[in-house]
């Protein structure tokens, strides 16, 4: 159907926003999950434009988190402060915008320049996922705000600042500000054909710390526990879980030392990825009878640490209906609209899991994320952002009943 005047005037209004010179210059700050520094002047940066935006926006302290090290023990992370800005909290409809502003590469990684390519895409880190996808956001909301009808419209904005490691300083706040929403949208990359995330699996990341008993690897051997035999046969026996509904990965092993000495310490790194709800469950069940199995017959204790931090994220009859408008608002633009399901994970999964509708790769086409090859095809944010700017305000005005 043709566009309103008032959402046309909002497409012109998000396509004359610089966001191409937001993500440039976000994006030549380097905010690694782990460089603080970088990520505070990143956040800093991220308030001042954010501020172009009514109601009260704020730096949020990160919740603790913690890891295992390599050599057992378990530590706290440092992670950076959570941007939060809440507008009109007692609107009647409100809606809940996410982004991070971190990246994976951190301050000491090569991948540290921003170049164009001949074809006018720009390399960079973080160009696309998810600095160029921040400033979609901002654009679509400053496109909105401008219109008569915003002050029906609540929100709240998340950029958080450890997406990229699991989200774990600020997975209750994402539970908390999604609560009571109509709708979410995430500003992740689309794909650069302009596909988007449909249903995503979970995931879950677990360290297993086995510890048995040293002893001579010449004289007495048998009087030793191997922890890294142990370890590569707890690794063997969850990567045979593997199949339907369920992906699992042993990553890595931690461990060991003198060949001559009988390792007393390993360290499993294992990832799953359930596809359903049940398939968590099923998960948890099967690692906790490996390790129990596991432990019992090479003698050895098995700590398990980690979660299933990330829920499965099916279309539900609610993300359907949401999906539904993006693609009829993208055909009203001439922007073809498609999603597919994806192995991927990210803060979408977390919201889906307070029932809440989300669609989470709102943000710029672009490709080769997580690698020096990574891409944000420019003409695509004026694109993006208008489809933004129209989907919420079709939501303001009872898209989603």
């Amino acid at each position: 159907m043709p566009l309103t005047a008032t959402e046309a005037a909002a497409v012109g209004r998000a396509g004359a926003s610089p966001m191409l010179e937001r993500t440039l210059a976000w994006s030549a700050v380097n905010s690694g999950t782990g460089n603080l520094t970088g990520l505070a002047e990143v956040a800093d940066k991220l308030v001042e434009a954010f501020s172009s935006l009514p109601g009260a926006i704020s730096l949020v302290d990160p919740a603790p988190a913690e890891r295992v090290t390599t050599d057992g023990r378990v530590e706290p992370i440092a992670n950076g402060r959570h941007l939060v800005l809440r507008v009109r909290p007692d609107a009647p409809r409100r809606m809940l915008f996410t982004g991070h502003m971190d990246t994976v590469y951190a301050a000491d990684h090569p991948f540290q320049t921003i170049r164009e390519l001949p074809d006018g895409r720009i390399n960079g880190p973080g160009v696309a996922d998810m600095k160029g996808g921040i400033a979609v956001l901002l654009a679509a909301l400053e496109a909105v705000e401008a219109s008569p009808v915003s002050t029906h419209l609540g929100y709240d904005v998340l950029i958080t600042s450890d997406e990229e490691t699991g989200s774990f300083s600020s997975a209750a706040l994402i539970a908390d500000l999604a609560r009571g929403k109509v709708a979410a949208l995430t500003y992740e990359p689309a794909l650069a054909d302009g596909g988007l995330a449909g249903a995503r699996a979970g995931t879950g990341n677990f360290s297993l710390v086995v510890r048995g008993r040293s002893a001579h690897a010449g004289r007495n051997p048998d009087d030793g526990r191997n922890a890294v035999v142990a370890a590569a046969a707890l690794a063997v026996r969850l990567k045979a879980l593997h199949g339907a509904g369920l992906s699992v990965n042993p990553a890595r092993i931690d461990g060991g030392g003198p060949n001559n000495v009988v390792p007393d310490l390993a360290i499993l790194r294992v990832n799953f990825r359930p596809a359903l709800p049940d398939d968590v469950i099923r998960a948890r069940a099967a690692l906790d009878a490996a390790v129990g199995a596991i432990a019992a017959e090479h003698d050895v204790a098995i700590d398990v640490h980690g979660s299933f931090n990330r829920p499965p994220k099916p279309i539900d009859p609610g993300a359907g209906k949401l999906f539904d408008l993006v693609r009829a608002t993208g055909a009203d633009l001439g922007v073809p609209v498609t999603w597919a399901a994806t192995g991927g994970v990210c803060d979408g999964n977390n919201i889906a899991a307070c029932g809440v509708p989300v669609v989470d790769t709102m943000g710029p086409r672009g490709g080769a994320i997580h690698s020096s090859d990574e891409f944000l095809i420019p003409d695509s944010l004026a694109e993006r952002a208008g489809l933004s700017a129209v989907t919420i305000l079709r939501i303001l005005e009872g898209g989603l009943a």
